[in-house]
């Protein structure tokens, strides 16, 4: 009897700090816009879903291409998506009874070359998933392998002041179940509810030079990332979805400066599709490079991040391209030469 006591008060406290958690995490993480990405995909069906980084998410309009091509799509990339991020995202709107008719995936090599660093990136997507099989394997393939903090307190690694100051909005966000794309615009860009990141112009002569992620072969990061992918071209296969990687245009000035490794890692990933049976449209090409506009007012920054009304119209010519009614224009002398040639 004794022993009976001390195991029930021993549960007792474990659901009473499992409760604890679950109020903690719905008062103070935040509304992000991965959650009305997953909320809205897991709501569908679409005919395209995209899949990528920062670079798609603001460089890949969907509503624009819609009205070229008259498909349907959300926009999933995230500055933080590596491969594995996708691979389970996919698993999930597999699972949920959804089969897009096309994975779009942008190819950033910089997330080829390296691991997911500790932090909220763990918990971006995870976060998000309903209970599912995919969320128990990516909880096993990935977080499990995180610091324990991130698990237990998935708060922990947002700023404690904002979460308290947000904390009406969020109570009511999360209980009224309003994921309106309305909440997430700020003075610098405007979240869309086809999942597109519309940043707003900058002054472009203030801009600098940042440094480009240097490809390697011999980097220990690249297979663990490759391997996901091939998981994931595996399974856009085995569903019978089309799977067609993108590399989004780049500011001139960056593909001159850093040509050597550009140019090295678009010829890899070339030759990794190509292996595969994969469409690699790279708007750094000389195939497609004068399809769209690398001048620095097209930009946010050096590294690549289009502005909205630049991302509109590349993301028309990416339609165009896809569904193959694309029409090269007269070749133009541009400033510089493409990083590969293609």
């Amino acid at each position: 009897m004794h022993n009976f006591k001390k195991l029930w008060r021993a549960g007792a406290v474990l659901v009473a700090a499992v409760v604890l958690l679950l109020a903690l995490d719905y008062l103070l993480y935040p509304c992000t816009f991965t959650r009305s990405d997953i909320h809205a995909v897991l709501n569908g069906p679409y005919d395209d879903l995209y899949f990528g980084t920062s670079h798609g998410k603001m460089g890949i309009d969907p509503e624009s291409m819609q009205e070229v091509s008259g498909r349907s799509g959300h926009n999933l990339c995230v500055g933080g998506e590596y491969s594995q991020d996708a691979y389970y995202l996919l698993q999930l709107i597999l699972e949920k009874g959804y089969r897009p008719k096309r994975v779009v995936y942008e190819v950033s090599h910089g997330y080829f070359m390296d691991r997911k660093e500790e932090g909220n990136n763990y918990l971006l997507f995870y976060h998000e998933f309903p209970l599912s099989r995919a969320k128990l394997s990516y909880f096993w393939d990935a977080v499990r392998q995180c610091n324990f903090r991130t698990a237990l307190f998935p708060w922990y690694e947002y700023s404690l002041s904002y979460e308290i100051e947000h904390l009406p909005e969020t109570v009511s966000r999360k209980w009224t179940g309003d994921y309106g794309a309305e909440y997430l615009k700020s003075e610098t860009q405007e979240y869309h509810e086809s999942g597109f990141i519309k940043r707003y112009p900058v002054d472009t002569a203030a801009l600098e030079m940042g440094r480009i992620p240097t490809f390697s072969t011999d980097n220990g990061a690249l297979s663990w990332n490759l391997d996901y992918l091939d998981r994931l071209i595996a399974l856009c296969k085995e569903q019978g979805i089309e799977f067609v990687a993108v590399v989004t245009p780049m500011p001139s000035a960056t593909l001159e400066e850093y040509g050597g490794t550009l140019a090295e890692a678009y010829q890899f990933f070339d030759a990794f599709f190509e292996e595969r049976g994969v469409r690699c449209l790279n708007f750094n090409s000389n195939q497609y490079y004068d399809a769209c506009s690398h001048e620095i007012v097209s930009f946010t920054d050096y590294d690549g991040h289009l502005n909205g009304e630049a991302a509109r119209e590349f993301s028309k010519v990416l339609a165009q391209v896809l569904d193959g009614t694309y029409e090269a224009p007269a070749a133009v002398p541009q400033e510089t030469e493409p990083a590969i040639a293609g």
